[in-house]
């Protein structure tokens, strides 16, 4: 019998604490509720979290990760300080419980510290809710540079500018002036997510977001743009001449009505993308997948929109892409060795060729194929299960427990 494998997939955008509030932003609060009215709340919880209870959610979450068939990791990471703005001790606090966490359950990571300096386009101080996440630009490099040194087989540190609108033109330049000219660093960015967030940035810089930043930074191979939602052809042809990844992370922005990315124009054009799970409510490359597939199935009325000439099965597209842009993304080299071996036994794969699994993996069900998974040559899930996974799960169910509590 014929064992079918697959390579680990990249997740290339997460925000780790907000597995912790999925499913608890499904009430309409408002009339026209919208990614706005759902930032209110991810900052009332984001404002509970600690340096403990960021590990355990981090920790359950890369375990669940891992059982899905992401191998790697690109943690977005604003939660810097405590609550009121004031740092920890240790300024790195925050990010060395998402360290230890992925350490733990043997994840790659690539940690993004994130510089978030302004409440919106017009430089506006930040809210109350936002203080926790702001630093000096020289405060972010020196957080740079202290973690670098945590950096290891498994563990890339880069740089996350939170988005445009938090991020002013002049403190985007000081940062890519600080990384050395020969120094291939990831650089990730939220960029036109949301229409409101394009019309802020027309009416205040005079071009739209992509359109600035491709105007404005030195954007290459190195960076990753988050979402790109809304795009002018331009734009488009812009950033796959730049070389740079886009991350898709078609649940969360189904979740949050965001809107659809040009996907087929991309794909034609030899744009690069990878997968996230971003707002983790859901952790599963598959669902990732299937519904970047359908979300342009429905909007076009036509199928295997991903498909191409060198490769006409759409899942085998849309991992063979997922995984490239994502290896790329991540910046953590080859990762030849990140390895996703199916269960035979299941019964979405019988009779399989293997022309087959990759078609399957993504469309056949939603009972989970994968039986072990490997990062790095390292058995990591064995028949579908954690060596930690119930120690960490216990964790979580207290760590939660505790945070609802406090609500």
């Amino acid at each position: 019998m014929s064992i079918f494998s697959l390579p680990g997939i990249p997740n290339i955008h997460s925000h780790a604490f907000q597995r912790a509030m999925a499913g608890l932003a499904e009430r309409k609060s408002d009339r026209a509720d919208s990614f706005w009215t759902w930032r209110e709340l991810m900052y009332r919880f984001a404002g509970r979290i600690t340096p403990e209870s960021m590990h355990d959610i981090a920790a359950q979450l890369f375990v669940e990760m891992l059982q899905a068939g992401y191998t790697s990791v690109c943690e977005f990471h604003y939660l810097h300080h405590q609550a009121d703005g004031q740092t920890y001790d240790d300024p790195a606090a925050m990010s060395r419980a998402l360290i230890d966490a992925a350490r733990e359950t043997g994840i790659r990571l690539t940690l993004l510290p994130v510089l978030y300096l302004t409440g919106g386009f017009d430089g506006r101080p930040l809210s109350d809710r936002q203080r926790r996440f702001g630093n000096s630009v020289e405060a972010y490099l020196s957080l740079l540079e202290n973690l670098r040194s945590e950096q290891g087989p498994l563990l890339r540190v880069g740089v996350a500018l939170h988005s445009l609108r938090a991020v002013p033109a002049e403190a985007i330049r000081q940062v890519c002036a600080a990384i050395p000219a020969d120094e291939a660093r990831p650089i990730h960015i939220h960029i036109s997510e949301q229409v409101a967030e394009v019309e802020e940035c027309v009416a205040l810089r005079g071009a739209r977001p992509v359109e600035w930043l491709l105007a404005n930074a030195p954007v290459d191979e190195n960076w990753t743009l988050v979402h790109a939602t809304h795009l002018t052809d331009a734009e488009t042809r812009g950033i796959v001449r730049s070389g740079a990844v886009v991350a898709l992370c078609p649940t969360t922005e189904a979740n949050l009505g965001d809107g659809l990315f040009p996907l087929g124009e991309f794909i034609s054009l030899g744009g690069r993308f990878g997968v996230g799970s971003d707002s983790n409510v859901s952790v599963s490359p598959v669902e990732e997948l299937r519904w970047l597939e359908y979300g342009q199935r429905l909007l076009t009325r036509q199928r295997n929109i991903a498909s191409t000439v060198e490769l006409p099965s759409a899942g085998e597209s849309l991992i063979v892409q997922a995984v490239g842009g994502g290896r790329q993304s991540n910046g953590q080299g080859s990762q030849h060795d990140d390895l996703l071996v199916l269960d035979q036994d299941s019964l979405s794969l019988v009779g399989a060729a293997e022309a087959d699994v990759h078609d399957r993996f993504v469309f056949a069900g939603n009972h989970g194929l994968i039986k072990d998974v490997f990062v790095a040559g390292n058995q990591v899930i064995e028949n579908g299960n954690h060596a930690r996974g119930e120690q960490i799960a216990d964790r979580y169910r207290r760590t939660l427990r505790s945070l609802l509590a406090d609500s």
